[in-house]
Parts: structure tokens; sequence; C-alpha cells
């Protein structure tokens, strides 16, 4: 009943069934930095991918915060320093986090509802394994 609603030819209930592990950006497209990154080079990885945030791991790779483009503004607007710190220094702790068997749509709902346009993916032993931007759930057409 799920393959014929995902391959039938409207698709509209098909997209609605497509899962988060279906759109996430892996490997290479995740931005990631570690806890005592420089923020210059923090700030290099968010431009390289794109997508304005950057998990930030620990030394074991789990994600231990984010930096998105807001929160470098709200640093830099108190820190004219801000060059000279650490990842560490300026990330936002407890990141909301998606499942990769979630439905998309289910990511869409939380990004709405918490006001964020990322969500990083975590795999059993909470290390990075995507992330999933408003972008890649407006190209499926979800709403």
């Amino acid at each position: 009943e799920e393959d014929y609603a995902r391959l039938h030819p409207g698709g509209k209930l098909g997209k609605k069934l497509m899962k988060v592990s279906e759109l996430m950006r892996k490997q290479d497209a995740i931005p990631r930095v570690y806890l005592d990154t420089p923020m210059k080079d923090v700030i290099y990885e968010m431009s390289k991918k794109g997508l304005g945030i950057t998990a930030v791991l620990d030394k074991a790779g789990q994600l231990a915060g984010v930096i998105s483009d807001g929160d470098l503004r709200r640093h830099l607007e108190k820190d004219s320093n801000l060059l000279n710190r650490k990842a560490a220094d300026c990330m936002t702790l407890n990141p909301k986090t998606i499942a990769a068997d979630e439905l998309a749509t289910r990511a869409l709902n939380l990004m709405e509802e918490k006001k964020i346009t990322s969500l990083f993916i975590l795999d059993e032993r909470g290390g990075v394994q995507g992330i999933i931007h408003l972008h890649d759930l407006w190209r499926t057409e979800l709403f």
C-alpha cells in the first residue's frame, strides 16, 4: 500500500510519505566543525556548504551544538573579538534534531514550529548522519 502511494503517477500522497533519509544531505555535504575550531574557519565552512548553519562536534564526533547565521550576527553585535574565539564559545546547545526514519512532513512541521531552517539527523551514537534544510523540503512540493 505504501509502495503504491509512493509510485502512483499523481505522487501527492507519495510525497507526503517521504522519509527524512530520502532527502537529507550526507557525508561531505554536511557542514561540520569541532569545538576548538577557530571562528574564521567556522565561517568558511558555513559559507562553503551554503546552508546557513554548521554542526559543532565534540572530540568523539557527537553533536555538541550548532552555529547558525543568526548566532553569528548576535555574537558580532556584542563581541568585536569574535574572530579570535572558538566554535565552543559561540554555539547554541541542544539543537533540534530529527530521526532519519521520520516523515519529511514531520521535519517541515518541526522547522515551522521552532522557526528554524535546518535539522541535523543523528545516528544511534549521537554522530551526525545528515542534515535537512527547508529548501530540500520545498523542492519536493510537500506543501
